[in-house]
C-alpha cells in the first residue's frame, strides 16, 4: 500500500469517515468551507485530516452556527484571535438566549390558553380557536 492511499480518501470514503454524505460535502466545497482538490485521473483523493475539519463543521451547526459563522470560524481556527471568536460566538449565544425567551412566552401563552380551555364553559368556544382565529392588528 503506498503512502498516498494511507493519508488521502476518495470523497466517498471520506464522507464514510466524517460520518456525512457525499453530497455535504460537495455542499460545503460550493460554500468555500472545503478545498476541492486536483483530480487523479479519475478520481479526487482529499487528505484525511478533512475530515476533521467537517466534523467541526457538523458539531458548529450543532451548536446553531449559520455556515457563514462556521467560514468566519474557521478563518480563525489557529485559536490566537480569541476576540473574534469570542464575539462571533457570544452573538450566537445572545440569538439563542432571545430564542429561548421567546420558546417561553409561547409556552407561557400556550398553557394558559389549554388552562382557559378546560375551564371555559361548554357553551362558550374553546379560547384557543378564538384566540388562533383573532384578528392580530
Amino acid at each position: 500500500m503506498d503512502a498516498a492511499a494511507t493519508t488521502h480518501l476518495t470523497i466517498g470514503k471520506l464522507a464514510k469517515a466524517a460520518g456525512v454524505g457525499v453530497e455535504t460535502i460537495r455542499y460545503y466545497q460550493q460554500r468555500n468551507l472545503l478545498p476541492v482538490p486536483a483530480s487523479s485521473g479519475a478520481y479526487r483523493y482529499y487528505p484525511v485530516a478533512l475530515g476533521q475539519r467537517i466534523r467541526f463543521i457538523k458539531r458548529a451547526q450543532e451548536l446553531g452556527f449559520s455556515l457563514d459563522e462556521v467560514a468566519e470560524l474557521l478563518s480563525l481556527e489557529d485559536g490566537l484571535d480569541r476576540q473574534s471568536i469570542r464575539q462571533i460566538a457570544g452573538q450566537r449565544l445572545d440569538e439563542i438566549r432571545s430564542r429561548m425567551a421567546d420558546l417561553q412566552r409561547m409556552q407561557q401563552a400556550l398553557a394558559h390558553l389549554i388552562d382557559a380551555c378546560e375551564h371555559t364553559g361548554k357553551e362558550q368556544p374553546c379560547p384557543i380557536i378564538d384566540t388562533l382565529a383573532a384578528d392580530s392588528r
